[in-house]
């Protein structure tokens, strides 16, 4: 993936969780809420069916920012998320990276993370990821 390390560059991926991830994520965690592996209790709540783990599906943002841009050298400092709209398993959804600023100095950047779904085009994560990549910024 060639992007541009300037402001205003943008670039996305689409992906998927699988009911298995969602359970391999509770098993990791501890997390065993009904609500994501209960589908007979999540039928029961205002989503109606089983949801995904908000921190999981977050994880996408750090899969792309470690491994495709700025990639290999990156180092989280920071990620703020708002969790607007619950995510489900075997929906595709879009997540989004715009840079918004550079501090060249710091050689830190300032990326906002939203993720949409992919065929409602409705957001349904959005933040800002502050990463420090010496060869990118």
């Amino acid at each position: 993936m060639q992007i541009e390390p300037v402001v205003d560059s943008t670039f996305d991926h689409l992906f998927k969780f699988t009911q298995e991830q969602v359970q391999a994520f509770a098993d990791l965690t501890g997390d065993n809420n009904p609500v994501h592996l209960d589908a007979e209790y999540a039928a029961t709540t205002q989503f109606k069916k089983p949801i995904i783990h908000g921190m999981l599906g977050i994880t996408v943002f750090t899969k792309v920012l470690g491994t495709q841009f700025p990639g290999f050298g990156s180092i989280y400092l920071k990620q703020t998320v708002e969790f607007l709209r619950p995510m489900y398993v075997e929906t595709e959804y879009r997540a989004v990276f715009k840079i918004v600023s550079i501090n060249p100095a710091k050689h830190i950047a300032e990326i906002s993370t939203e993720i949409y779904d992919a065929t409602t085009k409705k957001i349904a994560v959005r933040g800002i990821a502050t990463m420090v990549n010496e060869a990118k910024f």
